[in-house]
């Protein structure tokens, strides 16, 4: 058994030794969102390290699935690399049939980037924190009204959660239009919701919104000044979107830790927090366990919440 062990070590010694050996593609979503965003930072940001180029593929299109595929059926060789946010491991919970495992057919590299959602209201509405939110909602049952994102969407699920939670009744309006559910929300046709930092933060400042609360578990640098809904009404809550970096399944060990260290190097710099920080964004850098086990996490506590309110992607 030590014999075996010795061999292992030293075959993957030699992979890691010849590690990368041709340019290395990140695969992510279509151009322009924030997959890609993250993607070519951190492409840009490790080439030097890995000594070879580092270039991103967007295939965009049906939630993830195709990025994802042509993952998981690359060669693990950690040439070809997976760069996705949560959705790729909540879809396999909204929707049947999806042709990818993302825990068996994946080795997570690190989680990259996260970021809050802002729980946004009109300005009429009499609110000045998520305990008088809940208690409003609480007297008044199916009258208060959110501009909902689509279903499954991570704003759609940090909706729900909150309701769960807090045990009120919010009626649901959907959008498919982040855009619209904004003007909405600003035109005063609906009362609040739950959006992307960097969505509404403009109309923050301008008076146009207010910021109730944010959804990560600690207050966030990006939105500064804004309390978490879990300090400020709600203990325990938290919904947050996290963009992570993965190779396909049984890529040698000593190459996961190869591109986890160059990547958590780049993350810890100030340059490319700041960098990030501009996309609303803000890094996170974990060893590859910490992801295994943020992503199962994740998975049981979503597929949970999915399960008891019935949602499926619509």
């Amino acid at each position: 058994m030590l014999l075996a062990a010795a061999m292992t070590a030293a075959f993957d010694g030699a992979w890691a030794q010849e590690f990368p050996n041709k340019p290395v593609r990140i695969v992510t979503s279509g151009v322009g969102g924030g997959n890609d965003f993250a993607a070519r930072l951190i492409a840009t940001g490790i080439t030097p390290a890995l000594g070879q180029q580092v270039i991103v593929e967007n295939r965009p299109g049906a939630s993830g699935i195709i990025a994802a595929q042509a993952v998981s059926a690359a060669p693990p060789d950690g040439h070809t690399l997976l760069l996705y946010t949560g959705s790729i491991w909540t879809l396999p919970l909204l929707r049947n049939n999806v042709p990818f495992d993302p825990v068996a057919d994946f080795s997570p590299i690190t989680l990259a980037v996260s970021s809050p959602n802002i729980l946004v209201l009109h300005p009429a509405l009499p609110i000045k924190s998520v305990r008088e939110l809940i208690a409003l909602a609480k007297s008044r049952p199916g009258e208060l009204n959110s501009a909902g994102g689509e279903s499954g969407s991570t704003t759609h699920l940090a909706a729900v959660l909150f309701d769960a939670m807090a045990s009120v009744e919010i009626v649901r309006i959907p959008y498919k239009s982040g855009a619209t559910r904004i003007a909405d929300l600003i035109g005063g046709h609906v009362q609040m919701m739950f959006a992307t930092a960097g969505s509404v933060s403009p109309h923050v400042r301008s008076g146009k919104l207010k910021a109730l609360a944010v959804t990560s578990a600690k207050p966030s640098r990006l939105v500064p000044g804004v309390p978490t809904v879990a300090a400020s009404g709600l203990p325990g809550y938290e919904a947050i979107s996290v963009i992570a970096l993965f190779a396909p399944a049984r890529t040698p060990p000593a190459i996961i830790d190869r591109l986890n260290q160059v990547c958590v190097a780049l993350l810890n710099t100030r340059k490319a927090q700041e960098q990030f920080a501009m996309g609303w964004v803000e890094t996170v850098a974990s060893s590859p366990a910490q992801a295994a086990a943020y992503i199962k996490a994740d998975m049981a506590k979503w597929g949970r919440l999915i399960k008891d309110a019935g949602i499926r992607e619509e």
